[in-house]
């Protein structure tokens, strides 16, 4: 593999945008990046805005490439494999795919097997740089094209591993469905302020900053979030009556049935994925 890796990009979706403004903001090269897409007007606005190579030949952007990251939708993506097949095996680049519910076999398997496959599970906050993505390599991914991977990763966000790669369904329910969680509760304090007489717009910025600003001190703090919570609380005071009345509505047992039902559903669309193909 050269000393720097040529990178393509199958698909030119926001995923795929984010990871080359991410790398390109890190010190990755556009000269080493190529992107195909079906769409050559969308492309040309990918090429404009980034100065990366464009193509709407799938197979030929996958030949350029030391690393190929599968950014198209799950229910194209057997077509998509099945098309550069015999261009990966000839090449044997690294590849990696984004695709929520597709497995590593599955995907070797549609690409003619034998092939280093990395799944990542990124999500949506990754647009702003904030991502938090979860990795799983199969056996044949060395040590170097691991790092590799996790330096183009965390060029938008966090990016850590899991050894199995069972537990995907589990990042899935929790950071790459999580943001809606988060966004569910911004909603609902916003109403409620909202109903409390305060301004929605001044509701909306004061809940997105708490939101911010307790994010920001989980990650800086060397306190787990129960202690964090605490600090927080006065005996007898607003925040303990309103962490108590969360408790007695039974929160806790609410964000396990909703991770459970996310953990399931990722379950079911990989075994249907792989089914219909």
């Amino acid at each position: 593999m050269s000393k720097s890796p040529t990178i393509s990009f199958i698909g030119a979706g926001n995923m795929a945008s984010a990871i080359i403004g991410g790398m390109l903001d890190s010190g990755f090269q556009a000269g080493d990046i190529w992107v195909s897409a079906p769409d050559d007007s969308h492309l040309q606005s990918i090429r404009n805005r980034f100065g990366v190579s464009i193509t709407t030949d799938n197979r030929y952007c996958a030949q350029q490439a030391d690393m190929v990251v599968l950014a198209v939708k799950p229910q194209v993506m057997a077509d998509v494999c099945r098309d550069i097949a015999p261009v990966v095996q000839n090449t044997q680049p690294l590849i990696v795919s984004i695709a929520a519910a597709l497995n590593a076999d599955t995907l070797d398997e549609w690409l003619g097997g034998g092939l280093p496959v990395v799944r990542v599970m990124p999500n949506t906050p990754s647009l702003v740089g904030k991502g938090a993505a979860g990795l799983f390599a199969n056996e044949k991914v060395s040590k170097e094209r691991k790092a590799m991977v996790q330096t183009v990763f965390e060029s938008i966000g966090t990016a850590l591993w899991v050894d199995d790669e069972a537990l995907i369904h589990g990042v899935t329910a929790l950071s790459g469905s999580g943001p809606a969680y988060f966004f569910l509760m911004l909603e609902a304090l916003e109403a409620a302020a909202t109903d409390a007489g305060i301004e929605p717009a001044t509701a909306r910025k004061l809940a997105i900053q708490t939101m911010a600003g307790a994010a920001e001190m989980a990650a800086r703090s060397e306190h787990d979030p129960a202690q964090l919570k605490r600090n927080v609380m006065s005996p007898g005071g607003t925040t303990e009556r309103a962490i108590n009345t969360f408790e007695d509505g039974g929160m806790r047992d609410l964000v396990k049935k909703a991770y459970d039902a996310a953990f399931e559903r990722s379950q079911e669309m990989s075994k249907e994925l792989a089914d219909k193909q």
